[in-house]
C-alpha cells in the first residue's frame, strides 16, 4: 500500500487542473508499489472519480415478450441498459433546456429495483415472465472530468481498466447490501469534494456531492499561519498524533502550536462544510433526514466533525460514525502492520468493483465517428448506437401503422407488419445488436425500416364466416352475410379503416330475402307464420312463407258454416243480363303488352351459361341454373366477381358477362 500528497493545488475540488503533476504523483506511487511486489511492473490501474458537477437521473427499462420466457442475464442487462438511456435522454433534454454544451458520460449507475410482470423482485434471473422492467439510477460526469482522469493516468503509462464514482466505491464496502433496507447516508469525505450516497429499501436512491472537503480545512490553515499548502497540509494530519507542532511561515519563522489551535482555527469550517454536507443528505432524501450516517475518507477524522454533522441532522451522536476497521473485518491485506482507517475504505471499494464489473471507457468508431463508450465488461453494438445517438426505434424493427376499429361494439386492433431490422456490421462483417464489442471496432449501422401499415378485409373477419340459414316455404334457404361499416352497407371486399365502426348483420328483412331469392311484390310474406311488411326482421332459422297474391284464400271452417246459413235463407236472385244503353256504347280500351323477355348469355366459372324468362337479370339468377353448394361454407369467404370486380347478389348483369363465383381459403 503506498499513499503519495500532492504537493500543489494540482487538483480542486475534484478536478484535473494539472494533468502532468497529477501524472507525476500517479508514477511515484506506481513505483512505490512495484518495489513492495518485488520488481513486478504495474500495467492496469483502477480509479474512482469523484462527484464534482455529478448529474444524476432515474431511467425505467422495460421488455415485453410474446410468451412465457425464461428471464436470462442478457435480458437482465438489455433492461439495465435502456434504463440508462433513458436517464442519459433526460440529462440531455435538462441541458438543452439550459442551453448547456458539455457533453456528460454515464460513469455508473445501480438499479434501484427490478419488476416481473409489473410485480417488484430483488432478483430476475430464473424467473419465467412475460413483461421485466428496471428502475436505474444512472450517473453522469462531464467528459473533461473524464478525459483528465484519462489522460492523467495514460502519462503515467498506465491502462485504465475500471472507473467508477467513489461513493459507489465507498458503499461496497462501507454499506453491505443487508443494511440497505435501512435509510443511511454514506459521506465519502476526501480532499475535494464530499460525496454521498443514500440507502433505502434496499437499494440505493441517491448520489450527490458537495465541493467542500479535506482541502478547505489546509486552505484555512494556510491563511492563518502564513505557510504553504503542503506545510498545512501536515499540520492538519499529524496534529491528532502530537501534543505541538512545529512549522515555519513563509517569512522563516518558526512557530510552535497545539492540535487545540488547530482545531479552533478550522472550526468555523468545518462547521460550514457540516451544514453543507447535512443540507445536500436532507435534499437528496427527500427533504427529511435519514435514520443514520457513515463517514469514510480522511476529511472524516477531524476531531468532532461527526458530533456536528450529528447536531445538523438532528440525530444522535452515535447514529453518525466513522467506518473504518469495523466495515474490513473481511479484507485480507496479506501486509501485517496495516491500520484499517477509514482513508482506506474507498481505496479498497475501487478494487472490489473491478471484480463486480470492470468498469471502464473503451473508444470505437460508429459510421465513421469516434464514439466513447463505459465499458461494463458486457459492451454491446447495441451501447454504441446508443452512445452514438441512433433511436431505438432505428436499431429495432418499426411496425406499421395499427388499424383500431370497433366490431359489433367491441374495439378490435389489427397490428401493423414488422419492418426490416437494422443492417450491421462488425469489422466489415455481419453482426446483431447484440455482439460483443471491444476497443477500436468498427462498426456500420444501417437504421432499421417500418413495415407495412395494417390491412384487413371486411370478408377475413371471424363474424362475417359462414351463412345464415331461412327456412323458406319449407326448404333451407343460405344467404351471405351482410356488414355495416360506419352505417353504410359494404362489400365483403372492402378495407377496414382505422376508426371504423363495424356492425355485421344476423338478420335479413323481407325485402332483402325477397331480392336474395328474385320474387316480386306479388307475393305476401309470413315470418313464422304472421304477415310480415318489407322491413320485417328474419334471424337465424326463422320460418317465412312466400304466398301468391293471386291463390285462393282458405276460408275457416266456421266461416263456411256461417256463410251456409246465411245461403239456406237468402231468396234466390235472378240474373239481370240485360245492359243499360251507356254500358253497350263503352269502347274496349286496348290493355297493355306483356313484358317481352328476352334471353342472355353469360359465362359462369368458364362454362357458358343462357338465362331466359326476364327481362333483366341479376347476379343471384345465375343460381337458378348453374349448380353452385351455398349451403354448406368450403372456404373463409365466398367470391362473387363480373368481369373481374366484386359484385353482390343483387347485381345487374348483361349479355356476355364474364362471372366468377367460388369459396376461397
Amino acid at each position: 500500500m503506498a499513499v503519495k500528497y500532492h504537493d500543489t493545488r494540482s487538483m480542486i475540488d475534484g478536478q484535473i487542473h494539472d494533468i502532468a503533476k497529477v501524472s507525476q504523483d500517479i508514477v511515484e506511487v506506481k513505483q512505490q508499489l512495484e518495489k513492495q511486489l518485488g520488481g513486478r511492473k504495474l500495467h492496469d490501474v483502477c480509479i474512482a472519480a469523484a462527484g464534482r458537477v455529478l448529474k444524476t437521473a432515474i431511467g425505467h427499462g422495460e421488455y415485453e415478450f410474446s410468451e412465457n420466457t425464461v428471464i436470462t442475464q442478457e435480458y437482465i442487462h438489455s433492461i439495465d441498459l435502456i434504463g440508462v438511456e433513458q436517464a442519459h435522454n433526460e440529462i440531455l433534454q435538462e441541458l438543452n433546456e439550459s442551453h448547456e454544451t458539455t457533453k456528460y458520460f454515464c460513469v455508473g449507475y445501480t438499479v434501484v429495483k427490478y419488476f416481473l410482470n409489473n410485480y417488484e423482485i430483488t432478483n430476475l434471473e430464473g424467473h419465467k415472465g412475460t413483461k421485466i422492467a428496471a428502475d436505474v439510477l444512472a450517473t453522469f460526469l462531464p467528459e473533461e472530468v473524464v478525459d483528465s482522469l484519462y489522460a492523467a493516468v495514460e502519462q503515467a503509462g498506465l491502462y485504465v481498466t475500471n472507473l467508477t464514482l467513489e461513493p459507489i466505491a465507498a458503499m461496497t464496502v462501507a454499506i453491505p447490501e443487508q443494511y440497505r433496507l435501512l435509510n443511511i447516508a454514506l459521506i465519502d469525505i476526501g480532499a475535494g469534494t464530499s460525496d454521498i450516497c443514500i440507502t433505502k429499501d434496499g437499494s440505493v436512491i441517491a448520489y450527490g456531492m458537495i465541493p467542500a472537503a479535506g482541502d478547505e480545512l489546509t486552505e484555512a490553515l494556510v491563511k492563518k499561519y502564513l505557510i504553504d499548502f503542503q506545510t498545512a497540509e501536515k499540520l492538519k494530519t499529524v496534529s491528532a498524533r502530537r501534543k505541538s507542532v512545529t512549522y515555519k511561515d513563509i517569512m522563516g519563522i518558526s512557530h510552535k502550536i497545539t492540535p487545540e489551535e488547530i482545531y479552533q482555527t478550522t472550526e468555523e469550517v468545518k462547521e460550514g462544510i457540516s451544514k453543507k454536507i447535512a443540507d445536500k443528505i436532507i435534499e437528496l432524501n427527500g427533504g427529511t433526514s435519514v435514520s443514520a450516517v457513515f463517514v469514510v475518507g480522511g476529511g472524516g477524522k477531524l476531531p468532532g466533525f461527526t458530533d456536528t454533522l450529528a447536531e445538523d441532522l438532528d440525530l444522535p451522536a452515535e447514529r453518525v460514525a466513522l467506518r473504518g476497521e469495523e466495515v474490513m473485518n473481511t479484507i485480507d491485506f496479506q501486509v501485517e502492520g496495516i491500520k484499517k482507517d477509514p482513508l482506506y475504505v474507498t481505496p479498497i471499494g475501487i478494487c472490489l468493483n473491478f471484480f463486480d464489473q470492470k468498469n471502464n471507457f473503451i473508444f470505437v468508431n460508429v459510421n465513421g465517428e469516434r464514439v466513447k463508450l463505459y465499458n461494463n465488461d458486457k459492451l454491446t453494438i447495441f451501447d454504441a448506437a446508443v452512445q452514438y445517438g441512433i433511436p431505438n426505434e432505428d436499431i429495432f424493427p418499426k411496425r406499421g401503422d395499427d388499424i383500431t376499429f370497433k366490431i359489433n361494439e367491441k374495439t378490435r386492433i389489427v397490428r401493423g407488419y414488422s419492418g426490416e431490422a437494422a443492417v450491421i456490421t462488425q469489422n466489415g462483417k455481419t453482426a446483431g445488436m447484440n455482439a460483443v464489442i471491444e476497443a477500436n471496432d468498427n462498426i456500420r449501422i444501417q437504421p432499421s425500416t417500418k413495415g407495412k401499415s395494417a390491412e384487413i378485409e371486411l370478408s377475413t373477419l371471424p363474424e362475417y364466416a359462414g351463412m345464415l340459414t331461412f327456412k323458406v316455404n319449407g326448404n333451407e334457404v343460405s344467404c351471405p352475410k351482410f356488414a355495416t361499416v360506419n352505417g353504410e352497407f359494404a362489400s365483403s371486399m372492402y378495407q377496414i379503416q382505422d376508426g371504423d365502426d363495424v356492425c355485421m348483420r344476423n338478420y335479413y328483412t323481407v325485402g332483402q330475402l325477397r331480392t336474395f331469392m328474385d320474387l316480386t311484390t306479388d307475393f305476401y310474406a309470413y315470418v313464422n307464420h304472421q304477415i310480415a311488411d318489407e322491413d320485417e326482421k328474419i334471424y337465424e332459422n326463422f320460418e317465412v312463407e312466400f304466398v301468391t297474391r293471386k291463390e285462393e284464400t282458405i276460408i275457416p271452417d266456421d266461416e263456411i258454416v256461417e256463410v251456409a246459413d246465411e245461403a239456406a235463407v237468402t231468396e234466390p236472385v235472378t240474373e239481370d243480363t240485360s245492359k243499360t244503353e251507356a254500358e253497350q256504347n263503352v269502347t274496349p280500351q286496348p290493355q297493355p303488352a306483356p313484358a317481352v323477355s328476352r334471353a342472355i348469355t353469360v359465362v359462369v366459372n368458364k362454362t357458358p351459361v343462357t338465362l331466359t324468362g326476364k327481362q333483366s337479370y341479376t347476379f343471384v339468377d345465375i343460381l337458378d341454373v348453374y349448380p353452385f353448394d351455398l349451403s354448406t361454407m368450403r372456404g373463409k369467404r365466398l367470391v362473387t366477381n363480373v368481369n373481374g370486380i366484386h359484385a353482390e347478389f343483387i347485381q345487374p348483369i348483361d349479355e356476355g358477362a364474364v362471372i366468377d363465383i367460388y369459396w376461397e381459403n
